[in-house]
């Protein structure tokens, strides 16, 4: 199966060339390290960059360059900074192509609940709910079961949702996944990783077409 990284490298297969992604907190941040060779990509991260790189190098840290989850990262050639306020017009009206978010449930409708467990203390809910309120083409980034081995591919979610009907496709440390007609259909399984497996791992609607092809991950 796959590892976090594993995880953040199938996800850069997604990118096309051109595009506006914005990067969520956690195992998403990661895809800025593996873009293709080829394309380019500008990386957005809500609290004010355009054009965000990939982490730095152990000792070449800028402590006042962080993204939204308060990591070090590096800019790229003609990036820029700016206010919250222009970050969340870019992404309210719709300048970003594709959203890549971290998530603790997501249900076969494409709903997603990633923003609070009830009973724990949080800050907010951040940017979540505008980035899937806004965006048209989502990827979640997450585990294919919680630590207790429970599934977090749902029938329906069970926690508070962050948003209805959004997410498009999910890519877990199991399996690639894509989301239509109220299942999980099921695109690749991670090396190693049996259709059995994913199939004991998935509690929603999943649909298996014909033989399922491995990851590559370069």
């Amino acid at each position: 199966m796959l590892d976090k990284t594993g995880i953040a490298k199938r996800i850069a297969q997604e990118l096309q060339d051109g595009w506006y992604v914005n990067l969520g907190i956690g195992i998403p941040t990661l895809v800025a390290n593996y873009v293709p060779k080829g394309i380019t990509v500008e990386f957005q991260s809500e609290n004010g960059i355009l054009g965000m790189g990939p982490f730095p190098y152990e000792g070449e840290e800028d402590a006042d360059l962080i993204n939204a989850g308060k990591q070090t990262v590096t800019l790229m050639p003609g990036a820029s900074i700016f206010d919250s306020a222009t970050s969340f017009a870019m992404i309210r009206g719709q300048h970003v192509q594709l959203t890549v978010l971290g998530a603790m449930e997501v249900a076969q409708n494409g709903d997603i609940a990633n923003w609070k467990i009830p009973g724990k203390m949080v800050k907010g809910m951040g940017g979540a709910m505008d980035l899937v309120a806004s965006a048209e083409n989502i990827i979640l980034a997450m585990m294919h079961t919680n630590k207790k081995g429970e599934s977090k591919l749902l029938p329906s979610c069970t926690l508070p949702l962050t948003g209805v009907n959004c997410v498009t496709r999910i890519i877990t440390n199991l399996a690639a996944l894509e989301i239509k007609d109220n299942a999980f259909y099921l695109l690749e399984r991670a090396p190693g990783v049996s259709v059995e497996e994913i199939k004991a791992a998935t509690a929603g609607k999943l649909v298996i077409e014909g033989d399922t092809p491995e990851m590559k991950l370069v």
